[in-house]
């Protein structure tokens, strides 16, 4: 059986935003805004829950927003998410690039990042380093 295919135009598509679970907000912040450069763009506080919206700096748009693992779940949904989160099994990783891998690598360490993996070659191919956000977070960085 063969696929049905589309054959109008192109539409634009853009990512609007990427989900990052936290198990604490306030402590995510420096790691994303003063580790990766990214610029907090929205803060937003709502039933008890806390969404903070991050964008790339010079690019429209938000880039990623972190929040607490009950934040617009149900509560069984929430508490599953909170278990993954602590054991630091959550989804990811999450891939950034830069056009300097080493100041950023330095920049994180100097945070107080958890570092799984200093710069290196990878046999497929990009250089990368990864670490690891304050909720264990898996978060590899690629050069451009």
């Amino acid at each position: 059986m063969s696929r049905p295919s589309y054959r109008g135009g192109m539409s634009n598509i853009s990512l609007a935003f990427c989900p990052i679970t936290v198990d604490d907000v306030d402590a995510a912040i420096p790691f994303y805004r003063d580790g990766l450069g990214l610029e907090i763009v929205n803060d937003v506080a709502y039933d008890g829950h806390r969404w903070v919206s991050f964008g790339l700096p010079g690019q429209a748009g938000a880039a990623l927003v972190i929040s607490d693992p009950g934040a617009g779940r149900s509560p069984e949904d929430g508490d599953a998410l909170t278990r993954l989160v602590v054991k630091g099994v959550g989804p990811g990783p999450y891939v950034f690039t830069t056009d300097d891998l080493d100041a950023t690598f330095e920049r994180l360490r100097a945070a107080g990042a958890e570092v799984l993996q200093e710069p290196i070659v990878q046999d497929w191919g990009p250089r990368d380093a990864a670490f690891r956000d304050p909720a264990g977070n898996h978060v590899r960085i690629n050069q451009a």
